[in-house]
């Protein structure tokens, strides 16, 4: 149940990355910042995702997890090549505790 919790975070994390990309205007989504979740996005994005950085970790740390488990269903990941299987690691790379989804 854990994994699956972390697994919705990371999936919504990536979902408001694309949104903010899309529209490319200064937005502030469940607590994150458009430079947050652009700090977020190499580690979602193939080929070769890089790990979290320390911006990415911080930026997911400070969200509103609760309002990120809202995007979870999304089905717009990949169309801001956003990779659904990276997003779900980001949260245990970042040693984060899973959300309240």
């Amino acid at each position: 149940m854990v994994a699956r919790t972390a697994v919705a975070v990371v999936f919504l994390v990536a979902v408001v990355v694309g949104a903010v990309i899309g529209v490319l205007e200064a937005v502030e989504i469940c607590n994150m910042t458009e430079d947050g979740l652009m700090a977020c996005k190499p580690s979602v994005t193939n080929p070769n995702p890089a790990d979290p950085s320390p911006e990415c970790c911080k930026a997911i740390a400070g969200a509103d997890l609760k309002c990120l488990c809202s995007y979870r269903e999304s089905v717009f990941l990949p169309s801001f090549g956003i990779d659904p299987t990276l997003a779900i690691a980001l949260p245990a790379k970042c040693n984060l505790p899973p959300p309240p989804c």
